[in-house]
């Protein structure tokens, strides 16, 4: 299971919402940069960016700092939000992510996932599921759809994405462990890697994720910040783990 470390970003700081909200949001560091190398340091595999501007309101004026991180750090860099059009996508790319993460426009038209993979590459391409009740959530998880998150999952990957992010809403920011059912029952719905965001708040919590048979990856925001999960990252699921037995 490949280790994600996340930033999200909001008016040029790193931040972090509680379920999404906007109005319940915390700023950690004036710079996002720092936070970044600090995750590279601590054994993350890939760093996680949200820009939650572009995915409250579509413009993405974080790029500039994404490039920034991208340029600063070993590590491939993920990139979520507002990603709605080509265009966007390729604005990303060309700032040095290795992946986009499309959300909103992957769940109002399964064909644009289709075309963003002929044009860009499988590789480049994740679905981001985020779920309230099973249900998608879109537009800054302002808007529940009528979409369940196993038939986006699913066809996700008949598209040829490379990865679905699984967030589910309701553990997302509030530190109460992670849905692991929920979870589960994507990674069991499709063929494509299934990374978890959401709800962990300790390394014991990565246990428990990493013990979901195929999981390709989690995603750590809050704990982080918190300082909730301290050291290298592994390691500490290390001694999580000895702890457990």
């Amino acid at each position: 299971m490949l280790l994600y470390p996340a930033i999200d970003l909001m008016n040029g700081q790193a931040v972090r919402l509680r379920q999404g909200r906007a109005e319940d949001k915390t700023v950690y560091s004036d710079d996002p940069a720092a936070v970044a190398r600090e995750w590279a340091e601590r054994g993350g595999d890939w760093l996680h960016v949200v820009d939650l501007d572009a995915a409250f309101s579509g413009e993405q004026t974080n790029l500039e700092i994404v490039k920034r991180i991208a340029g600063e750090i070993a590590l491939p860099v993920q990139l979520g939000g507002g990603l709605r059009d080509e265009a966007a996508i390729e604005r990303a790319l060309a700032a040095g992510v290795a992946r986009v993460v499309i959300g909103t426009r992957a769940a109002e038209s399964p064909d644009f996932i289709a075309r963003a993979v002929e044009r860009f590459g499988g590789d480049k391409i994740a679905v981001g599921i985020d779920a309230r009740d099973g249900m998608v959530a879109v537009k800054g998880w302002t808007l529940t759809t009528g979409l369940s998150a196993l038939d986006l999952a699913r066809g996700a990957a008949a598209a040829g994405a490379a990865a679905i992010i699984y967030t589910d809403i309701t553990t997302d920011g509030m530190l109460q462990g992670p849905n692991l059912a929920a979870t589960a029952e994507v990674v069991r719905a499709v063929p494509i890697g299934v990374i978890a965001s959401g709800g962990v708040s300790s390394a014991a919590d990565l246990v428990k994720l990493e013990q979901i048979g195929g999981l390709a990856g989690a995603i750590i925001g809050r704990a982080l910040f918190d300082g909730r999960i301290q050291g290298r990252l592994r390691e500490a699921m290390r001694v999580a783990d000895g702890a457990a037995d």
